[in-house]
Parts: structure tokens; sequence; C-alpha cells
């Protein structure tokens, strides 16, 4: 992985103090420079594509697998990130006929207030925020992961970062925080791959639900161009969008009358009820013990024969729990940010979700 500085020709300019405090920008390498020196290989072009196809196979009811999307809460350390992969590739492959599983390498972290930004963004860990390293950084482990034969997940936070990454992404996520910004809504009507659409942070699936209609329209808005300049993006509108219910601060919504509900909403926007689960966040109460428990009382609403939910998105990495930054001696494989289950429990998870699937198959009330 990139540990070095970033090349001679990308420079430095401190702009004059401004009113409210000091901005100091640093020019960021431009798309084009870093898909250059980056570029999309084969082998990674391969797994988004197939990894595109499957999301929207999955979603659409087309392919009658469940979705899975799984992987550490944002990733950190990328020996770790790669070390989770590459196990998370063969499960994969060893649950390929019921399950279609998609690794989350989530390299923005959305804060409430302050926090480490995620590695995108701060890779270092430390505050000095060396974006051109974060970018270098990031798409370097996407291509790794996507050359596994791995179909990749993350949230998009900020605006211009597809522009440096889409390429390899094969689903995307707008966050609770930010499903109802205009600009990310706008942002996904252009976005190549399936996106889902959470919930608000205050449990409102209506907010969702107006995402979806919104990102499926055209639209025209500034964005980056491959050579880093400012230009006008028109949109013709993203069909794969659909609602992830991910809780609320104060409640879950992954039980069958949540899932009822948010059908009932969609259907009456004339939208398809097909949606994802999050088992972590709000459902869980960021518990990682509990969020195991959630993903099987959501499995056992799969195998009744219901069809409406058509994914689950699990937090998971090598180490349970959580640490926090800056310690001696981090743990291996440990996240830094929610706490995630572990290898161990993930692989229970994923091998009950896959019976579940499999149950579903054999309901007499399953119907596509």
């Amino acid at each position: 992985m990139p540990t070095e500085a970033q090349p001679d020709s990308l420079t430095e300019q401190v702009t004059p103090e401004r009113i409210g405090g000091q901005c100091r920008t640093h020019l960021a390498s431009t798309p084009a420079e870093l898909l250059s020196a980056l570029p999309l290989t084969a082998d990674a072009a391969r797994s988004v594509s197939a990894g595109r196809r499957m999301t929207r196979r999955v979603l659409s009811g087309d392919d009658d697998r469940l979705l899975v999307v799984v992987g550490p809460c944002s990733i950190h350390d990328v020996n770790a990130g790669l070390e989770y992969a590459k196990s998370l590739a063969e499960l994969a492959d060893d649950l390929a006929d019921d399950l279609a599983v998609v690794m989350r390498v989530y390299v923005e972290k959305p804060r409430t207030t302050v926090g480490w930004t995620g590695l995108l963004t701060d890779p270092g860990l430390d505050g000095s925020l060396d974006l051109n390293l974060g970018l270098r950084t990031a798409r370097t482990l996407m291509l790794e992961v996507a050359e596994l034969g791995l179909p990749i997940a993350t949230e998009w936070l900020s605006p211009a970062a597809p522009a440096y990454l889409a390429d390899l992404v094969s689903w995307g996520a707008i966050g609770a925080r930010t499903v109802e910004s205009q600009v990310h809504r706008q942002l996904a009507s252009g976005l190549p791959m399936p996106v889902g659409m959470k919930n608000g942070s205050n449990g409102s699936v209506g907010v969702a639900v107006d995402a979806i209609r919104s990102a499926a329209a055209s639209h025209a808005y500034l964005g980056i161009a491959p050579d880093g300049g400012t230009v006008t993006q028109r949109t013709s509108g993203n069909p794969d969008c659909h609602v992830v219910l991910r809780g609320a601060s104060d409640r879950p919504n992954y039980r069958a009358e949540d899932v009822r509900e948010t059908a009932r909403r969609l259907k009456a926007a004339a939208l398809p009820t097909g949606l994802v689960i999050d088992a972590s966040h709000g459902n869980s109460g960021k518990n990682h013990v509990r969020q195991a428990l959630v993903a099987r009382e959501i499995g056992a609403q799969v195998a009744t024969g219901g069809t409406d939910v058509r994914g689950v998105m699990l937090e998971g990495f090598l180490l349970p729990g959580r640490q926090e930054l800056g310690l001696d001696e981090p743990e291996f494989g440990q996240s830094v940010t929610d706490p995630c289950m572990g290898w161990e429990a993930t692989v229970d998870v994923l091998r009950d979700l896959a019976a579940a699937t499999r149950r579903r198959r054999a309901a007499p009330t399953a119907t596509r």
C-alpha cells in the first residue's frame, strides 16, 4: 500500500486569511491523474461489472438470492481490510448459490459532530488530513479487493469522491445524515450502480422514499471533470435506488410490520417494494452482539417466503467490538469506529442467512 508522499508536481497553495478563520487549500490529484496512475485492471473491471449486474438482479427480484453487504464499519488499516477481503471472498464463493455477497469498503466516515473522518480524508489517523495519500490509498485498496472477485460497496459522502472511485464500486449508499440532501440525491441520479437510501436518523422512511423518487429523475448540477475542472453534470436518473431500513436512535425498524409499512409506502409512490435491512446502527443499538441476533430475526422473516426483504447489511471485521484510536498496541482487525461482529460470528450469520434463503425458495408463499 502507498506510504510515500505525493509527486512533486502536486503543489500546495495557501489562501489568504478569511473571515471566521484560516482556509488552507491543497491541490489534489485530478481524477484523470489518479486513474492513470492506478488504472482499472481487466480483472477488477469484470468484478465491478458482474457485481452491478448481480445487485440489480437481486434487488429487482430476477435473482432469488439474498444480497448481503458486509464488512468493516470503516476501514482504517488496509492490511487488515485485505485480510478480511480474502477470507470473505472464499466464504462468498462457498455460499454463492444462496447469497450475493458484496464487501463494505467504506473509506469515508460521516460524523454527528466530530471525529475521525475516514481513510479517504485522514489515512494517517492522526489529523494530518493528507487527502492525496488518502485518495491513492483508497483506490489501491479497492483495486485489490475487486481483483479478488469481490464486488465493492461504499457510502458516498463527498460529492467529489465518485470521480475518483465510482468505477470500482458495485453498490452505493446514501447515509441517514445526507439522505435529505439535494446534492446527494442529484449525485445518486448519475451513479452507475444501485444505491441504497437509508431512512433518516430520526427513523423517517418518507425521506428515503422521496430520495428514491428524486434520484430516479434527471438532474443538472456542478461536478468535477476528469481534468479537475468544474463542469455541468447532466444525469438521466438512476432506476436502481431502494430503501435501506437502519432504525433510529430510539427504536428499530427491521421487524415484519416495519417491512410491510415500508412496502406500502413504496407501492403508494409507484416504486418497487424490494428493500434492504441494516442489522447494525439503530436496529441493533450499535451493539455488535445484538447485531447478530437482529440478522437472525431478519433471516426468519426471509425464511417465511416474503420477498420484499432483498438484502441485509452487516458490520463485521476480523475481531469483535471496537477500540479507540491512538493506542500504543492497537488490535489488528478491530474497528476504530462502530463495533463490529468478529469473523466467526459473521460466518455463522451468513450461513444462517443462506439457509433462510433456501427455506424461502421452498416456502409455499414465496412469489416473484
